[in-house]
C-alpha cells in the first residue's frame, strides 16, 4: 500500500484535497492531507517539512504531492524521510537555497502570466475568480472553507536541500496563473524533465480530480 501525503498550496488547508482524498482510498491507498499553520508567523518552511515528515513517519512506500507554494515544503519533507518519490502539482518548483519570496523574480513568473493572459484574453491583474476558480464547480466552491493569509514566515524561509527524490511535475492546460509554457519550460530548467500535462486550472484537485488521481495511483 502506497501513503500519498497530499501538501497544499497557499493557505494550507488540507480542504484542499477533499476530492482525492477518497479517490486515492477507494483504489486501495492511503491518503493524508497535511493541514499547515499557514497564517503562524513563527512557522515557515521549515516547520511545514516537519509537519509533513510526520504526517508520513513509519510508512515505507511514499508519494508527497506539493501543489503550488507546497512545491517548497515537498523536497524539504523529503529529506526527512528514508523513502520517497514526489509529484508536483501546477507547482513553485525551487532550487537549493531559494526563498519562495524570490522565486517569482527569479523565474520571470510575472512577464509569463501577463503573456498568456493577453494571449488567452482575460485580465493580466489577478483576480481570484479569473486566475484560480475559472473552471471549480460552484457547488465545490460553496463547500469550502475560508480562506487563510499565508504569513510572511513560509515565503521568506529558505528551501533547504540538496537534491530531489525521484520527481515528476504535472501542469494543468488550463492553469491561468502559472500558464503551461511556463510550468514546462520550469520543469526542463529546473528538473531536466517533461511536465505531463492534464486538464484542469491551477486547482485541479477541485475542478479535475478524477485524471488527477488516476496519475498518482500510476506514478
Amino acid at each position: 500500500m502506497t501513503t500519498f501525503v497530499l501538501i497544499p498550496g497557499a493557505g494550507g488547508a488540507a480542504w484542499f484535497w477533499h476530492r482525492v482524498v477518497p479517490l486515492i482510498e477507494q483504489a486501495g491507498h492511503e491518503a493524508i492531507a497535511v493541514d499547515l499553520p499557514a497564517d503562524d508567523e513563527s512557522c515557515g518552511l521549515p516547520e511545514y517539512a516537519d509537519q509533513v515528515a510526520s504526517a508520513a513517519a513509519d510508512r515505507e512506500d511514499v508519494v508527497l504531492v506539493g501543489m503550488s507554494l507546497g512545491g517548497f515544503t515537498a523536497p524539504m519533507a523529503a529529506a526527512r524521510l528514508p523513502t520517497v518519490r514526489c509529484v508536483l502539482v501546477n507547482a513553485m518548483i525551487p532550487v537549493p537555497g531559494e526563498t519562495a519570496g524570490a522565486w517569482w523574480d527569479n523565474t520571470g513568473w510575472a512577464e509569463s502570466m501577463r503573456t498568456a493572459a493577453k494571449a488567452g484574453g482575460y485580465g493580466t491583474d489577478i483576480d481570484e475568480n479569473v486566475h484560480f476558480f475559472h473552471d471549480v464547480p460552484a457547488e465545490i466552491l460553496a463547500t469550502g472553507q475560508a480562506p487563510r493569509p499565508e504569513a510572511d514566515a513560509a515565503f521568506e524561509s529558505v528551501c533547504e536541500f540538496e537534491s530531489w527524490p525521484g520527481v515528476r511535475v504535472v501542469a494543468g492546460a488550463q492553469d491561468r496563473f502559472f500558464p503551461l509554457g511556463f510550468q514546462q519550460k520550469l520543469a526542463r530548467e529546473r528538473l531536466g524533465i517533461e511536465a505531463d500535462v492534464l486538464p484542469g486550472g491551477h486547482l485541479i484537485a477541485l475542478s479535475r480530480p478524477e485524471p488527477l488521481t488516476s496519475y498518482l495511483l500510476t506514478s
